[in-house]
């Protein structure tokens, strides 16, 4: 482990700070473990079920005994490991995100451990092949990108969707490095590997699948469920965490942890899966399928991640927004009988997209969305005329961006020329006149004609420029 990355990071929140840190079906069981019960806690996990956020526990039998008389007895820690494999996390690390607030949210803490060591091992549940391996100074620039995701979500958790009826529980964000930077190889073998059994490590579905694969699996992998094990057992330890949430691929990985910690403590803990969010083709909705959809606005930005859901197939709305939304779920119902009433107003998909914006990027990135909703696809100049030049150029990522000199008598033709925007010559003279050119969503055929403010040079100082369909270049005008 890299010196550069040995210390802690942890950020503790409470309730009042401010300073906090392609289409896709989701199917989902049915079936309930969380059976009725008039305690609010047994209600919590009811509730994530029937939303489709919980999947399973383990063991088996604690969703309907034992789990729900721990939440009651007060507020308990849960906990998620998040691995910075990118410099951002997707949308399908959402809902495991969206469950921890959901316990946050009923007064319980949570625990975000990003994997600052475990990241260099790689994970192996869900993958064909080894991860590329990622150099220590990488791992940490993306664990300090992910942790500044996951304050900014939680924030907007605080200020825009928790009512204030009871309080918040705590948040805390660990870098599993922390605990494993004074470890040696045979002092941490000595200490943890003797409480692992061969056999029970092989028989994991993620050690099988790539053990009978023709690439195999390197020892490095093979150990990643000793780690995730450990860290369960020193949350367990230091935070009183007997609670742990994971994706379904993940099951291996709680069962590695429950076995440690009851073989080394007796302590009770428990493990609770959420679904995978996948491609209408059955692929993880994650980065390794070449499909994500990421938090970071730098990767995807709000209008993207607006888009993205306001596009989602009729079919997955409804479980969307159980999903990805903190609506009740009467609200959801009538979401959807509105929608069945009138289709083509597509209210749910809306308030999808809207809900999961505002969370991610808070209220400045929804409008933000909705500017370049109206700019692109309702050729809105007011619109145009509000956004920013950052806005702009997330709207328009692959249109280039030029700052020119506002000369007097500045032409059509001449604008055009100078961004590259048309040929030189008569040809480029004769596409302005066959129409080929659109200035601020008007259609413009008059190469002599000089650029007027107010009709091609927007309030904010920019042009949008468009030659043909899908050739878009920026102007932002300086003044002489």
């Amino acid at each position: 482990m890299a010196a550069s990355m040995v210390g802690i990071c942890c950020y503790v929140w409470r309730r009042g700070s401010c300073n906090l840190l392609g289409p896709a079906t989701l199917c989902l069981t049915r079936r309930s473990k969380f059976h009725s019960s008039s305690s609010a806690h047994h209600g919590l996990l009811l509730s994530l079920h029937k939303r489709g956020v919980l999947k399973d526990s383990f063991p088996e039998n604690a969703a309907q005994d034992q789990l729900p008389r721990l939440l009651q007895s007060g507020a308990q820690t849960v906990y998620c490991g998040f691995d910075p494999t990118a410099d951002s996390l997707h949308v399908g690390n959402l809902l495991a995100l969206i469950g921890l607030l959901h316990f946050r949210g009923a007064g319980h803490h949570v625990i975000a451990v990003l994997g600052g060591a475990t990241a260099q091992l790689g994970d192996p549940s869900g993958k064909t092949s080894e991860r590329e391996q990622l150099s220590a100074d990488v791992v940490e620039a993306n664990t300090h990108s992910i942790r500044e995701s996951i304050q900014r979500i939680f924030t907007n958790h605080e200020l825009h969707f928790h009512d204030g009826s009871r309080p918040l529980g705590t948040v805390t964000v660990l870098n599993n490095l922390s605990w494993y930077k004074n470890w040696g190889v045979v002092g941490f073998l000595s200490e943890a590997g003797r409480h692992f059994r061969m056999g029970t490590m092989l028989s994991r579905h993620s050690v099988q699948s790539r053990l009978k694969s023709a690439e195999g699996m390197s020892l490095t992998e093979f150990t990643y469920q000793v780690f995730q094990a450990y860290d369960f057992h020193h949350l367990n330890q230091v935070y009183g965490c007997k609670i742990q949430l994971g994706g379904t691929d993940q099951l291996g990985n709680l069962m590695s942890g429950h076995e440690y910690i009851h073989k080394v403590s007796g302590e009770e803990v428990y493990g609770l899966t959420i679904p995978l969010v996948t491609s209408t083709v059955g692929d993880k909705l994650g980065k390794t399928a070449g499909n994500a959809v990421w938090l970071n606005r730098d990767k995807t930005s709000p209008f993207e991640l607006y888009q993205f859901f306001l596009r989602q197939p009729d079919a997955s709305v409804e479980g969307y927004l159980r999903l990805f939304t903190f609506l009740p779920l009467a609200e959801v119902e009538k979401l959807m009988e509105q929608q069945r009433e009138d289709p083509s107003k597509r209210l749910a998909h809306k308030r999808l997209a809207a809900e999961v914006t505002k969370l991610v990027h808070g209220k400045e990135g929804l409008e933000t969305a909705k500017r370049c909703t109206n700019a692109l696809y309702h050729s809105s100049v007011q619109a145009l005329e509000e956004m920013s030049d950052e806005e702009l150029q997330e709207l328009f990522r692959e249109a280039p961006f030029h700052e020119l000199l506002l000369e007097p008598g500045t032409t059509v033709i001449d604008a055009c020329r100078k961004v590259g925007a048309i040929p030189e010559g008569p040809r480029g003279y004769q596409m302005v006149s066959d129409g080929a050119v659109w200035i601020n969503h008007t259609r413009t055929d008059n190469p002599e004609q000089v650029l007027i403010p107010k009709l091609h040079i927007l309030a904010n100082g920019l042009t949008l420029l468009r030659v043909g369909k899908k050739n878009f270049y920026i102007i932002k005008w300086l003044s002489l």
